[in-house]
């Protein structure tokens, strides 16, 4: 019986312990700077909200925001960063050719509390790591879905739509 506790202890502890050990066949991908969104859908105040941010991320968690400005934010956001607040996760999922997939998705709530802008949708880009330094994402497009809930103040501030948004440029190709 002893000769088969130690065996089994030690796998114990290799499936517990080994769990924890860091993968070094793994892409890093970080992205900063800036990033332009462009709306389409939603009618009258809802349809004005186009903007640019600027974030920063490395593989994935929350979005580390350094700017945001509403191109044309119409009556349901205020302008000015701190009139509104901002958070938001991506991942950035490299593979070993340097293509990056992952989602995306932020929240823009208006300050005083009353409207709320989501987006989510999927990220694609190209790295340049490997499995040994942090690649940089270039061509980031991210293609997917807004809502804007409230109507706090204006009842056209509610409304649905798609939007595209380019890192670097306000025209990209979104993937086919």
């Amino acid at each position: 019986m002893k000769k088969l506790a130690i065996p089994v202890l030690l796998v114990l502890a290799v499936v517990l312990f080994g769990c924890n050990i860091p993968r070094t066949d793994v892409t890093s991908t970080s992205t900063s700077g800036n990033w332009i969104a462009r709306l389409t859908g939603g009618t009258q105040e809802a349809s004005l909200l186009n903007f640019n941010t600027a974030f920063n991320v490395v593989n994935g968690g929350p979005l580390q925001f350094t700017g945001f400005s509403f191109i044309n934010h119409g009556a349901c956001f205020t302008p000015g960063l701190t009139n509104q607040t901002y958070t938001g996760t991506a991942s950035l999922i490299t593979s070993s050719n340097g293509q990056v997939t992952g989602t995306f998705n932020m929240t823009i709530n208006s300050v005083p509390a009353g409207n709320t802008l989501t987006l989510d949708g999927n990220l694609t880009g190209v790295s340049n790591g490997t499995t040994t330094t942090v690649g940089t994402l270039s061509n980031g497009v991210v293609v997917g879905t807004w809502n804007l809930t409230g109507g706090q103040g204006d009842a056209s501030c509610v409304g649905t739509g798609n939007f595209v948004m380019c890192q670097g440029s306000g025209t990209c190709t979104p993937p086919a």
